[in-house]
């Protein structure tokens, strides 16, 4: 093993191009005596912060309390990247031990008497200290968490308050190792025609490459990444092969055994109100919902059940057309989950004439990647480098400088496409260093953003281009404006930089940019044919944009019946059996039986692996409100590239961070906040 002084230096000095980590010289071994030493330095920059014989100020206590801890970041960053992206049983063994020890960590820096006393000094004087905008926001979230973390609880109370922490942290990490599991281990592998029937050749290829990943060359597997699995409940003609596919999808961290998630999911649930209770919340979506856009669970319930009335209405309908095509094949059967998808292709071939097998060869990985940094460069004026020469985490991942138009660098930009065995499934961006402004202690004045998006498209066999679904590439283009929320950020100090927003306004640059992909203009230069390099003709391109609703009932009852039943957790006293209260919350509401959740309770990772969306997975939806009129203010000047209008946005979106408030900031950007209607509009749902 290195030695802890060498690790250190190893995992928390970057001596790579720009700052990069140094990954090829990582090694898993280096991490527990890495993150032994950031956690007593940490400890010992709180404790100087705490006990500083100076009267408190915001720079000897806020600006210090945004700085410290530079080594623990990075430590951090890099292992829990390892951990979602590239995990193996030495890394998940130390993610379930540190879960608890990050959690520990924490509580004992919140509920430090003597450093709450000068945050808290700070915060009744506010109005006395001359601080800019940015800075009384920074105050103000430090305050916040503090409060929110136990900071004025009795002791016995922090005590408590601590050790579920700590509990909620293992529960998480245990939940998402659980779902990894189930779906590492499960594979349905093909070999006969008959067997592979309907399959389009871009799906067989990546069923080969997958079987042959996990030891099987010359067989086809169906595995349990979504690249795969949705394309094959697609187009597989062997209706017994998806309803088996389909079940153990959907099963994921209920198949009973060391990775059920039941049990894990109770506890969770209990313990969160619990801990809203100790902070003086009715509920965890009342404590959850404190510092968001929308304020209340009741506010969230009601936008999600106007657009629930809506969708199952939309829902029925779309049901009713593909009962009307199984009875036309002389078939007796009703809607099942696992004929959806089969049927919804063949009903949009119909009446749109294309399918989903007629545009994937138009939408090559490399040009929908090419289409992203080309949006950006026309709305912000940048441009990516790619850095072939360097490596990343993983030899799949990608580096790109991003360069602003004077030719300054502004940020660094990591993409990691493929899925694997050692991946979460989903997409997600984050981040290996923020941008901010302020001086370090290692002689840095400020930090380049180190951004990164993962994602976990099918990859092709060895030759072969990767061809995405529309699905797919929307995906690419949201992950994408995720990290321009990073890369573009232009704050002083860290905790507001980037994606540092309210959780229901973090979704608006991301999903916002997501509308850039239909622009006519984008598809045509960058939709090219993968083998004769024609573009998308006309025809299809039209019938593509045309198709855009097409399937919106199923697409929002799948979404909207996840966030209710997430609601409806964090809404009540006690839960004694989840499971019990998906199906209460699912009857309650008029569940068609033809559609399951978009993430069934047992899998559901946005709200049991940790807390970033519990009682929040509604933010999408909440947030598409905002993107929606958003991309209208583009569409009003008939011009979805306006230089006046991607200013704003850039300035009031996408550099301003949570230096502002976010009702404010949007306000800043298009004159008033919006209402649902224009989201309606856009899922289909409204004239």
């Amino acid at each position: 093993m290195t030695s802890s002084r060498n690790a250190f230096a190893i995992v928390t000095e970057w001596t790579g191009p720009h700052g990069l980590p140094n990954f090829t010289a990582l090694d898993d071994a280096d991490f527990p005596p890495a993150f032994e030493r950031a956690l007593a330095e940490h400890e010992a920059e709180i404790e100087a912060i705490a006990h500083n014989p100076d009267a408190p100020s915001f720079d000897n206590t806020i600006t210090a309390l945004e700085i410290a801890g530079d080594g623990l970041s990075r430590v951090s960053a890099l292992f829990w990247n390892k951990a979602g992206a590239d995990t193996n049983e030495t890394i998940q063994a130390l993610e379930r031990e540190m879960a608890p020890k990050m959690s520990r960590h924490y509580s004992k820096i919140s509920m430090n008497p003597a450093l709450f006393a000068r945050v808290d000094a700070l915060w009744e004087t506010r109005d006395t200290l001359g601080l800019s905008l940015e800075q009384t926001r920074v105050l103000e979230r430090h305050w916040k968490g503090f409060v929110k973390s136990g900071a004025k609880l009795a002791q016995d109370q922090q005590q408590r308050l601590a050790a579920i922490n700590e509990r909620l942290a293992s529960l998480g990490a245990t939940f998402g190792q659980n779902v990894l599991a189930d779906e590492k281990t499960w594979a349905l592998y093909l070999s006969t025609e008959d067997e592979l029937a309907g399959l389009p050749g871009f799906l067989r290829d990546a069923m080969l490459a997958a079987a042959e990943a996990r030891g099987e060359k010359g067989k086809y597997a169906v595995t349990l990444s979504r690249s795969i699995i949705e394309p094959f409940l697609t187009f597989s003609e062997r209706r017994d092969l998806r309803e088996t596919a389909f079940k153990a999808w959907v099963a994921r961290g209920e198949n009973g055994g060391e990775t059920d998630n039941r049990a894990i999911v109770k506890e969770t649930l209990t313990l969160r109100t619990e801990k809203a209770r100790l902070l003086g919340y009715p509920t965890y979506a009342a404590y959850k919902l404190d510092d968001t856009m929308a304020k209340t669970p009741e506010a969230v319930n009601g936008l999600l059940m106007q657009v629930w009335d809506k969708a199952v209405v939309q829902a029925r309908r779309e049901e009713e057309d593909l009962g009307r095509l199984i009875a036309a094949e002389g078939k007796n059967h009703a809607v099942a989950p696992w004929d959806w998808r089969f049927y919804a292709e063949k009903v949009r071939a119909e009446r749109f004439s294309f399918s989903e097998a007629e545009l994937k060869p138009y939408l090559q990985l490399e040009k929908i990647i090419d289409a992203c940094f080309a949006v950006a460069g026309k709305l912000f004026g940048i441009t990516a480098v790619p850095l072939t020469d360097v490596k990343g985490y993983h030899p799949d991942v990608r580096v790109f400088e991003i360069r602003e138009a004077n030719g300054a660098l502004k940020a660094l930009f990591l993409g990691d496409y493929f899925a694997r065995a050692s991946k979460r499934s989903g997409a997600w961006m984050s981040s290996f260093q923020s941008q901010h402004k302020l001086p370090l202690k290692n002689g840095a004045h400020g930090e380049l953003p180190i951004i990164y998006n993962v994602c976990n498209f099918a990859k092709p066999a060895e030759g072969k281009p990767a061809l995405l679904s529309l699905d797919d590439a929307r995906t690419l283009f949201h992950e994408f404006g995720h990290a321009l929320h990073g890369m573009l950020s232009d704050v002083t100090y860290p905790s507001v930089s980037g994606t540092g927003v309210s959780r229901d306004f973090v979704e608006l640059p991301s999903q916002l940019y997501e509308h850039w992909l239909t622009v006519p203009e984008i598809l045509k230069t960058y939709a090219v044919h993968v083998e004769t390099g024609e573009p998308m003709p006309q025809a299809l391109l039209d019938k593509v944009l045309a198709a855009q609703t097409f399937n919106a009932g199923f697409n929002t009852v799948e979404f909207t019946s996840s966030a209710l039943v997430d609601m409806a957790f964090h809404t009540r006293d006690s839960v004694e059996d989840p499971m019990a209260v998906q199906a209460e919350v699912l009857e309650k509401i008029g569940m068609p039986s033809s559609i399951v959740m978009r993430h069934a309770t047992p899998h559901f990772q946005h709200v049991f692996s940790g807390e970033g969306y519990s009682a929040g997975y509604y933010s999408y939806m909440w947030s598409e409100v905002l993107d929606a009129d958003a991309f209208a203010a583009f569409e009003e000047t008939g011009n979805a590239f306006d230089a006046a209008t991607a200013k704003k946005l850039k300035d009031n979106v996408y550099a301003i961070g949570g230096a502002v408030d976010p009702e404010e900031t949007y306000k800043a950007f298009r004159g008033r906040l919006p209402s649902p209607e224009a989201m309606l509009k856009k899922r289909g749902l409204a004239a």
